[in-house]
């Protein structure tokens, strides 16, 4: 696997992290080193939700 490959697009991340309510506090500049593991587990969790959803 080649080095800093991301599964899911900043786009979407931005998205995700927007809706959870956090993108102001600690991603607003595009930079996801200050979210907390919390919020990390919270991002994949909505993305696994978000594609789960688009299956169906």
């Amino acid at each position: 696997m080649a080095k800093n490959r991301s599964v899911m697009s900043n786009n979407l991340k931005m998205e995700i992290a927007k809706e959870l309510g956090f993108f102001n506090s600690d991603v607003a500049h595009g930079d996801f080193g200050n979210v907390s593991s919390r919020n990390c587990g919270t991002m994949v969790k909505s993305a696994i939700e978000i594609a789960e959803r688009s299956l169906k």
